[in-house]
Order: C-alpha cells, then sequence, then structure tokens
C-alpha cells in the first residue's frame, strides 16, 4: 500500500504543485489584462488544462501549456490525503497537525464546492416595483411563454444559451414545434432598417424584428464594467416538418436597460420623437401559433425564481457635499441604501434597509446594494440594483480557516507543555 502510495504523498509533488499555482496566478492574472476577469477565470482557474498565449500578433507564436484551477485543487488534494494515510498515525501528540491538516482539505472542498454552486445574478427595479427573480449578469436564455387560464401567471420553457448554437436543433415536449439556430453572435450591434434599406436590401429573417433591424457581430467584450449582448437568428419547425418563420431574436429587445440604452443612441441620431418609435418596434413582442396556441418568445438574461417577493419602497442616494461640478456632475457617492419589503408565504413580511456593508441575507441568498439611478420615463422615481449571491458553501473558509489556526495553537501548546515538563525538575 506504501509502494502504491509513494508517488502521491511525495513532498516534492507538494512544491511542484505549489510552484505550479504560483505559475497559474501569474499568467492568469497577466491574461485577465485582455481577456477580462470572467474570461480568465474559466480559461485558467475554472479548467482542467490551460494554455497560455499572448494576444499581440508579434508574439502570438508563444504557447506555455499550464494545468487548470480543477487540477492543481484536485491534485494538491489527493497529494495531502495520501500523505495522512500513509504517514500520520493518529495520536494526542500531533492532533494539531491533524486538525491543521483537516482545516486545509475543508478549505480545498469548500473552494471547490463554492465554484461549482455559487452564483451571482442581479434584482433590478423601480420604487414601488415587485420581483420574485433575479437575473444572471452573464447568461441568457431564449424563453417562450404561453398563456394560462390564470392571468398573472404563463407557462414558460426556456433554453440556456450554451445550447443555442450554429446548426442546432432543439425539440422539447411542451412546445409543439423544433428550433433551429441559423447563426449565433456573442455580442451584437443592432442597426435601423430605414424604410429605403426595407425596400431594397432583404431582412436577416422572415419575420418579427428583423423586418426594422439588422443585427451585426461585434467584437466581444472583456471588461468587467460591459456585457456582451448577444443574437441570434432561429428558424421555428413545425411536428410536420414545416417552417413556420424565422425570426432573430436578441438580448437587445429581451433586457430594457439595453433596449433603452440603444433608444438613447438612436435619440441623438433620429430625435427623441423617432428614436421613442423606433424602440417600440425593437421591444414589440413577437410571437408564433402553432397547435393551437399563441406563443410569445424572447431572448433575455437568464433568470432565477425564488419562493418569496421583494417590493423596492424607496431609495436613498447621498453624496459628499460639495463634490457636484463640471466633472463629477452626479457628485462621488457617498450612500447608496434601499429599504425593501420581503415577503414570504411561510415567514411572513419585513422591512430591511439594505446599504454598503449591510447586505441582507435571507432565503440562503445575500443581498448586497450594487447600483442605483433614476428612471429615465418618470426622474423622480429612484431604481436600484441588487446585487445577489448564492453560495451554500460561504461557511467553509470561516470554518477551514478557524480549524487551521486552533490545530496550530493546539500544536503549539502539546510542545510548550512538553518543553515545560522537561525543564521543571531542573
Amino acid at each position: 500500500m506504501k509502494r502504491l502510495l509513494a508517488p502521491l504523498t511525495s513532498i516534492r509533488l507538494t512544491v511542484t504543485l505549489l510552484a505550479l499555482g504560483i505559475a497559474v496566478i501569474f499568467f492568469g492574472t497577466l491574461a485577465q489584462t485582455e481577456d477580462g476577469l470572467y474570461v480568465a477565470q474559466a480559461r485558467f482557474f475554472r479548467s482542467w488544462f490551460s494554455v497560455f498565449s499572448p494576444h499581440d500578433p508579434a508574439w502570438k507564436w508563444i504557447k506555455i501549456p499550464l494545468p487548470g484551477g480543477y487540477l492543481l485543487g484536485t491534485s494538491l488534494l489527493v497529494n495531502l490525503i495520501a500523505a495522512h494515510i500513509s504517514r500520520f498515525k493518529f495520536a494526542w501528540k500531533k492532533s494539531g497537525i491533524v486538525m491543521t491538516h483537516l482545516g486545509i482539505i475543508l478549505l480545498l472542498v469548500g473552494q471547490l464546492a463554492t465554484d461549482m454552486f455559487a452564483r451571482e445574478s442581479r434584482m433590478s427595479f423601480a420604487e414601488g416595483e415587485w420581483r420574485n427573480y433575479s437575473e444572471d449578469f452573464q447568461k441568457t436564455e431564449l424563453v417562450f411563454l404561453s398563456d394560462t387560464t390564470d392571468a398573472a401567471m404563463n407557462n414558460v420553457v426556456a433554453i440556456p444559451d450554451s445550447e443555442l448554437r450554429p446548426g442546432a436543433e432543439i425539440r422539447l415536449e411542451p412546445l409543439p414545434f423544433s428550433v433551429r439556430v441559423k447563426e449565433w453572435m456573442e455580442n451584437s450591434e443592432p442597426s435601423f432598417r430605414a424604410p429605403m434599406m426595407q425596400k431594397t436590401n432583404a431582412p436577416q429573417a422572415s419575420s418579427g424584428i428583423a423586418q426594422n433591424f439588422d443585427f451585426q457581430p461585434a467584437t466581444e467584450t472583456r471588461t468587467m464594467d460591459s456585457k456582451n449582448i448577444p443574437t441570434a437568428l432561429i428558424e421555428l419547425v413545425g411536428t410536420d416538418g414545416k417552417s413556420l418563420g424565422t425570426w432573430a431574436v436578441s438580448d437587445w429587445a429581451g433586457e430594457p436597460a439595453m433596449a433603452a440604452s440603444a433608444a438613447f443612441s438612436w435619440s441623438k441620431q433620429f430625435g427623441a420623437d423617432l428614436a421613442q418609435r423606433i424602440h417600440g418596434l425593437l421591444t414589440k413582442p413577437q410571437t408564433v401559433t402553432a397547435g393551437g396556441r399563441t406563443f410569445t418568445f424572447q431572448l433575455r438574461p437568464m433568470r432565477y425564481y425564488q419562493p418569496f417577493t421583494v417590493k423596492l419602497l424607496k431609495t436613498t442616494h447621498e453624496v459628499y457635499a460639495g463634490t457636484v461640478s463640471a466633472a463629477e456632475p452626479d457628485g462621488i457617492p457617498k450612500n447608496f441604501q434601499s429599504r425593501v419589503l420581503v415577503d414570504h408565504p411561510t415567514v411572513g413580511r419585513r422591512e430591511v434597509d439594505i446599504y454598503m456593508n449591510n447586505p441582507l441575507r435571507f432565503g440562503g441568498l445575500t443581498f448586497f446594494q450594487y447600483q442605483m439611478g433614476r428612471e429615465q420615463a418618470a426622474a423622480s422615481r429612484g431604481t436600484s440594483t441588487l446585487q445577489v449571491v448564492k453560495n451554500p458553501s460561504w461557511l467553509t473558509p470561516y470554518v477551514g480557516c478557524g480549524m487551521v489556526a486552533l490545530g496550530l495553537l493546539v500544536q503549539f501548546g502539546i510542545h510548550l507543555e512538553a518543553f515545560v515538563r522537561k525543564k521543571r525538575p531542573a
């Protein structure tokens, strides 16, 4: 057994893995300047293997293979457990060492659990509005909604963006048609099809918003302060194999903030009145009738529904006195604060203030104050965006660090007691 475990228990393996970890952190941080935080995390830390290559064409030939974060973490965990099995026998004199190593194991396992199960999303609303869902920062989904007998509810069928790849044909049992993906743009830019263009140039799709807009691929964004706005060209095919038409579905139309951003840029080009009409064309619901039912569909940020609702009661936006200037028209923020009403069918209702360093923890989620602004249609109405974090293993770093600290204290105390006992006769 010891011979089998010998390669895994080697201290040289431990040192090598730690050195490779330093290298991965270095190259991953270096890549972050060009790829952005999320892409660099996926490439170097949320992977088994990775390759570092500069974006500069002059240095593109450099290829440095590296282990991914998953491989390093798993290898360190196996190395530590194998060393315990092979070398350590439990005894009171070594209890501190055992406790310290168990704390390190808990840290490694906890980090893996956090990476696999934690997620971040946002909850955006205006004063007086209710929300029972949050939206993902990066992921989108193609949703089909059909009416039910309850006017306040819809049947929703969602297809994640990971499945919307060119050539894919998606069949879901609740839908009386299949979805064929003709084209997928990770990031896109819309342009309005003026009446003259509609007469001379064929649209990208036969139905829907494609009659009034063209969507062109755009360079993928890498910065944390911006996001990719995807667009897909899809064809819906009935159960009899006949095409129901082609459509363009875009996050520009499915996300109100993106549609408002596009309308703002069009207002500079066409004027406010025409921009408002163009905005209405972009956000007009797209529908298809099949199997005796009418479906409304759109591409929108992926939603995570909760068994409770949150209402934004009041927003407070304070700035430091004397900081409003031409360079800082809004002033330097001093305090963003949202007063919300949380309503759970079994727990009840309660009002809470959410502000910096004072998040709300409820239902396994943590709500942080993220952004604040004013509604474009009514400047007197405040808006707020809360960052919603779900992390089932959020306690493991605290428990792991506590075990490591306690283990070191116990081991030091054991050696100190033995040293004092040895010196006492003298």
